[in-house]
């Protein structure tokens, strides 16, 4: 029998993966001169001096992404087109061409401390590819460009709690650029050590499409063929071999047969609140319903995976009403649904086995680290809650402690109906982070949780019942 499911578990996570893990909902700011023209990228010589957001307050944004259940905020600081968003010493394509705030303005460093402000974690994105810069294409030329621009963003403003690196170029032949990855990780680690280095880099990995499609199980150890290393270099997994786009297994016990090396690689699903990732007048009817977000939600967070919505604000710097209006909708449903927890003190809560260290009133803590495991000896181990009074609830959530692996396969859970019979009411597969298990409305007195397959061992930190 392949056993290869115990080299996965040896794949665990850093802090900063973990830290990130926590983040779950953010928001992606795309901001720029796209705004401006009506294009989706921009192409490079689209004069600075028509960027003028003539009412941007980004505290409003920040306001909307708090209300909207998002914990933190990330920036487009430079797209494709090589604009930023800051007065960068190292290029005059930036804010200070423009008349906005005088040519003294620095939208980096106002999303930063709204961001503070308001309690979010703040995060970086910037495109290596450049169509404005005259170094891009010559080699280390322009990587000496782009790490000047990496350090001023991680010096300047703060700490730093992402680093999206897109990895889009050129197509061009006159113009490639092979990007020295390995030199951006070091010096990203030298001055935001506690930042994960997202979609092209070693912490974080992109989901695999914009349309908000997610696997049924979602795995964070996986074989390493999938990764990036730290010095820049990459295995061709199956996928990229094949020219596939998104490999819907990449951990189950049949897509890891006979490997031996793994990584934690957890997944980001990111897509655009509306059509496009940048504002236009033409996506005014295409924002995505309140509904749509929830069940998103439910899909992504709800399943072991971070989501980074993207924003665009208007001309003006403004959120767009509509958008405005479904966000703060979308977070007050989130705050309704999961504020609170029926399993609290005076619920009841028996193992078939556990330790006096890990026992099984460990779920009611709001701590990852403080778990019930089950017995080595105990096969089909059972969790059975027992309410003090019939409650009603349609959402379940459970957690695994991720500091130890992740090693659920199956569970199940059970509900006790008013003749006292046991009655099936969700059956799942992985766990992660979070899986949420959304349920018929239900009233009862006790559910019980079996766990039927899982790898070697699994410590269970929390079972939230809304």
């Amino acid at each position: 029998m392949d056993k290869s499911y115990q080299y996965a578990n040896f794949a665990k996570p850093t802090v900063r993966q973990i830290e990130w893990q926590k983040t779950e909902f953010y928001g992606l700011i795309s901001y720029g001169l796209p705004v401006f023209t009506s294009g989706e990228y921009g192409g490079g010589f689209t004069s600075a001096s028509v960027f003028w957001p003539e009412d941007m307050n980004t505290d409003s944004w920040c306001e909307l992404a708090q209300k909207a259940g998002m914990k933190g905020l990330v920036l487009t600081c430079k797209h494709y087109d090589g604009f930023c968003l800051w007065p960068s010493a190292y290029t005059d394509y930036s804010v200070k061409g423009s008349s906005w705030m005088d040519s003294q303005g620095d939208l980096v460093r106002l999303v930063s401390d709204s961001c503070k402000k308001y309690g979010l974690k703040f995060g970086i994105y910037i495109a290596p590819w450049d169509m404005h810069e005259k170094t891009y294409g010559t080699g280390k030329a322009y990587d000496d460009y782009f790490c000047n621009l990496l350090t001023e963003l991680l010096t300047d403003y703060g700490e730093v709690f992402c680093v999206w690196l897109d990895g889009v170029c050129s197509s061009s032949e006159t113009r490639e650029q092979k990007y020295d990855w390995g030199r951006y990780y070091k010096l990203i680690r030298s001055l935001a050590p506690d930042a994960v280095i997202s979609f092209m880099g070693p912490d974080v990995r992109w989901s695999g499409n914009e349309n908000g499609i997610t696997r049924n199980e979602e795995w964070s150890p996986i074989p390493a063929y999938y990764g990036i290393y730290e010095d820049g270099s990459s295995e061709p997994s199956p996928s990229r071999r094949s020219g596939e786009g998104m490999p819907l297994d990449l951990g189950s016990r049949k897509a890891i047969r006979n490997e031996e090396k793994f990584i934690w690689y957890p997944c980001e699903v990111s897509l655009p609140m509306r059509k496009h990732w940048f504002f236009s007048e033409d996506d005014k009817y295409t924002s995505k319903t309140k509904d749509k977000l929830l069940d998103l939600y439910y899909r992504t967070v709800g399943n072991n995976s971070c989501l980074m919505l993207g924003i665009s604000p208007n001309k003006r710097g403004m959120i767009d009403e509509v958008d405005e209006q479904i966000l703060t909708a979308f977070g007050k449903d989130l705050n309704m649904m999961f504020s609170g927890n029926i399993i609290d003190v005076g619920a009841e809560i028996r193992a078939s086995s556990e330790s006096s260290e890990n026992c099984a009133d460990n779920i009611k803590n709001d701590c990852m680290t403080s778990f019930w495991r089950p017995g080595a000896d105990d096969k089909t181990p059972e969790l059975t809650v027992y309410f003090r009074t019939e409650e009603p609830f349609d959402k379940i959530v459970v957690s695994e402690n991720i500091t130890n692996g992740q090693h659920i396969e199956e569970f199940s859970i059970f509900f006790l109906n008013e003749k006292g019979k046991w009655k099936p009411l969700y059956k799942g597969t992985t766990v992660g982070y979070k899986r949420i298990c959304c349920v018929k409305p239900l009233k009862c007195t006790a559910l019980k949780f079996t766990f039927s397959k899982y790898r070697d061992f699994f410590e269970l930190s929390k079972i939230q019942v809304n």
